[in-house]
C-alpha cells in the first residue's frame, strides 16, 4: 500500500471567509476549506482526499496544509483524510486504495468482472435480502437494468471487433490490453476490466446482495451472492454548535448541538 496513515495528527478542517463584516461576521466561502495537519514524517509528501477521492497533494515535504473543494452536500457530513507518500507518487491517484463498498449514506457499491466471456446483449440485475437474510429473487434492486456491454467496440471476440486485426479467433484490437484492466482474471495476454454499481440509498442494516447475468435470450446465469454488508446511514450535520461548559481541572469541553 503507497498511503501511509500513521505518523499523522491533528487533522484540522477551517473554512475560508469569502466576506468580512465590519462587526467581524463572516460569510462563508462554499466548497472551499483549509486543511491542516501535523505529522512526524520528513521525507514524505502528503496527499488529501475528500470523500475517498483524490482532492489534491503538497508541493514539498514540509507542506502541512492545502485548500481543497468541497462537495456541495447538507444531508451528509465529508470526511476529509490526510496521506503521507513517497515523493514520486504525489501526483498519483490511490482513492482506489481507501475505497469502501459502504457507501457515505446508507448505500453499497458492488463491482463485477467483465470478462469476455460474458455474451453481447447481456445484462446485470441486483437483488438483496431487505435485511431478512434471504435474498428475494422476485425484486430486482436497480432501476434500470445494468448493460455488460453498452459499447459494441469493447467486446471483444471472432467478428465482432476489427476483423483479422487482433488475436486469431478474438478480433480483439479494442479488447482491454495487458496490465490495463483486472490483472490475471481475463484471458492470457489481454487481461478483463469491472463495472461497478452504486445502490439507491438503502438504510442502516445488514444485508445480503446478489447478482444475475441474462443473455439476450433471457437465458439467465447462476447467482452470485455476497456475504452480510453493513450499512450505516450518514447523520446530519449539525446546523450551530456551541460551547456549553469548559472544566479546565479535567480540560474536558462540552459542545451544545442544535
Amino acid at each position: 500500500m503507497a498511503l501511509i496513515g500513521s505518523g499523522i495528527g491533528n487533522v484540522r478542517a477551517f473554512e475560508l471567509p469569502c466576506g468580512i463584516w465590519a462587526d467581524g461576521e463572516s460569510v462563508g466561502s462554499p466548497r472551499t476549506v483549509l486543511v491542516k495537519w501535523r505529522s512526524v514524517w520528513e521525507d514524505k509528501f502528503y496527499q488529501v482526499y475528500v470523500n475517498g477521492q483524490y482532492g489534491g497533494a503538497t508541493i514539498d515535504s514540509q507542506q502541512r496544509q492545502m485548500i481543497v473543494q468541497m462537495p456541495t452536500s447538507l444531508e451528509s457530513p465529508v470526511r476529509i483524510e490526510v496521506f503521507a507518500v513517497e515523493a514520486e507518487q504525489a501526483g498519483i491517484d490511490f482513492s482506489s486504495e481507501i475505497g469502501s463498498p459502504v457507501g457515505p449514506s446508507g448505500r453499497v457499491r458492488i463491482s463485477m468482472l467483465r470478462g469476455q466471456r460474458l455474451p453481447v446483449g447481456a445484462i446485470a440485475q441486483v437483488y438483496f435480502d431487505n435485511g431478512t437474510g434471504e435474498i428475494d429473487y422476485d425484486k430486482v434492486l436497480n432501476e434500470s437494468p445494468i448493460r455488460i456491454w453498452p459499447a459494441r467496440q469493447d467486446k471483444a471476440g471472432f467478428g465482432m471487433n476489427c476483423f483479422a486485426v487482433g488475436d486469431f479467433g478474438y478480433d480483439s484490437a479494442a479488447a482491454v490490453g495487458f496490465g490495463r484492466g483486472v490483472f490475471g482474471q481475463g484471458q492470457f495476454g489481454l487481461d478483463a476490466d469491472s463495472l461497478e454499481w452504486t445502490s439507491p440509498v438503502i438504510g442502516t442494516g445488514v444485508y445480503r446482495f446478489a447478482v444475475k447475468v441474462t443473455d439476450g435470450l433471457g437465458n439467465e446465469s447462476d447467482s452470485i451472492e455476497t456475504d452480510q454488508v453493513m450499512l450505516t446511514s450518514a447523520a446530519r450535520p449539525a446546523e450551530k454548535m456551541n460551547i456549553f461548559s469548559f472544566d479546565k481541572q479535567t480540560n474536558q469541553l462540552v459542545l451544545g448541538v442544535s
